[in-house]
């Protein structure tokens, strides 16, 4: 990169892949650079924003399309996850360069991409118009260390040990690894995208990740000896945090329309940590067996709970749960999750342990059931439970299920013991770390004014 004082804001490009759970954390990151003074486009495919309509609110952030090649239904009209992938990979360069020649022969030309590392393919495309690249690293970087060694092929695939030691990780057993490495050959389609997160990180300019240096300092300190690397999380929402981006309290799109309000009133009626808040997502989907063990789990252990079920699952809920949950519980498509997390009667929150959510529950303090799905998630939940100490995992049986009984053993050991005082003391450690990274001193902040210092330089 040459050094030359440039005559205009910086302008980025940034690229998330088209789930919401990936759009969300790169939009925050943007409103992050745009109160820097930094002009920011936001790309994504025709599906999303179709998809979106007028669920969405990014004030001086400005939009443009491409083509995924299901314009007209995205990822859920594909035949299958290895049919969409193989679509998008042969399109979307296409359509990313028309765009970059129509924006690059503009008066404001991008100074940068900012690229989602699931689309590895926009390295290629931004170099062919000589633009420096950022690749943006979704998940924590104890899972991405995981999938750069497997792409290193420095973790012999099947595993075949029952220990794993990598650098800047405690040591994992073998069933502590993402799922498509546990049970290798289970996720053909996302296999080869994760892995291929890392195919250009040694030639990007920048590495971004979503997470806070004092969260992970072991294994930050051993990906930033290799890369150019820059924590810059959380990517939450300002208002839950630092409270330095004005009416910055919501993410401000989404693919699904929230029941915020209904949420929040029926909250409001509640006692102090009273409420279990249930929530598995934007794309995991339970089980038929396992959405009934939940149900009855959450209706035998006789507290509240607030359930988001999104509509393509309902048919799994017992029938009897939907019509009389209402006398100790809600059940709602979808709801505004730190709203609810930061609410006082929410008492403790069962989730996924996609990254997402678990930053969510780390930077607002709320004690967290552990009940993973797949993929970095069954990471996540090890590190909740073992190494940040915010909460304790729901095992599932030999079918793969967690049951109704140990289900309310966890709610009652978090909700009722005193280990749970023990665990909210780490979670306030944990808020107050998150809340400093991103404030005026923090190690977050310090990395995104570098980040725009630089590319000022460019």
């Amino acid at each position: 990169m040459e050094n030359k004082s440039k005559k205009h804001a910086p302008h980025i490009l940034v690229f998330p892949y088209p789930l919401q759970g990936h759009i969300n954390p790169m939009l925050q990151f943007s409103k992050r650079l745009s109160q820097k003074g930094v002009k920011i486009t936001l790309v994504n495919t025709i599906s999303i924003w179709n998809k979106i309509n007028n669920n969405i609110d990014l004030n001086s952030i400005e939009t443009e399309s491409i083509s995924d090649g299901y314009d007209n239904g995205g990822m859920s009209s594909a035949e299958n996850m290895e049919s969409y992938k193989d679509t998008f990979w042969k399109v979307g360069p296409k359509s990313l360069s028309q765009l970059l020649h129509k924006l690059q022969s503009s008066n404001n030309p991008v100074d940068c991409v900012v690229y989602d590392a699931f689309l590895n393919w926009t390295f290629d495309v931004s170099k062919s118009f000589e633009i420096p690249v950022a690749v943006f690293l979704t998940q924590a970087c104890s899972v991405n260390t995981i999938n750069f060694h497997a792409f290193m092929k420095w973790i012999e695939l099947p595993i075949s040990k029952s220990e794993i030691v990598l650098p800047g990780l405690p040591t994992l057993q073998d069933a502590d690894l993402p799922s498509f490495l546990y049970q290798y050959g289970t996720y053909p389609g996302y296999f080869d995208i994760l892995t291929n997160q890392f195919s250009k990180i040694d030639q990007v300019d920048w590495v971004l990740v979503n997470t806070f240096y004092e969260l992970e300092p072991e294994v930050v300190d051993w990906m930033a000896k290799k890369w150019r690397l820059k924590t810059i999380g959380p990517c939450i929402p300002s208002m839950f945090l630092d409270k330095r981006l004005e009416d910055d309290n919501d993410y401000g799109i989404s693919t699904f329309g929230p029941n915020s309000e209904a949420c929040i009133k029926w909250l409001d009626n509640k006692p102090k940590d009273s409420v279990v808040y249930v929530s598995f997502g934007s794309l995991a989907g339970l089980s038929e067996d396992q959405t009934k063990e939940m149900a009855y789990g959450l209706r035998d252990c006789g507290m509240y709970f607030l359930w988001v079920v999104r509509d393509s699952e309902k048919s799994k809920v017992p029938k009897e749960m939907l019509e009389s949950s209402i006398e100790k519980g809600l059940i709602v498509n979808w709801c505004s999750q730190l709203q609810v997390l930061t609410h006082e009667a929410v008492g403790c929150f069962v989730t996924h342990c996609g990254w997402n959510s678990t930053l969510e529950a780390l930077s607002v303090g709320v004690l967290v059931i552990a009940m993973p799905l797949w993929t970095d998630q069954i990471t996540n939940a090890k590190f909740i439970v073992d190494v940040w100490k915010i909460g304790v995992k729901a095992h599932a049986d030999e079918k793969g299920v967690v049951r109704r009984e140990t289900i309310m053993d966890c709610l009652k050991e978090i909700m009722e013991i005193e280990k749970g005082d023990a665990m909210k003391k780490n979670a306030m450690k944990w808020k107050n770390l998150a809340r400093i990274s991103v404030g005026e001193d923090g190690s977050s902040h310090k990395n995104i004014v570098e980040f725009v210092n630089e590319l000022t330089l460019c």
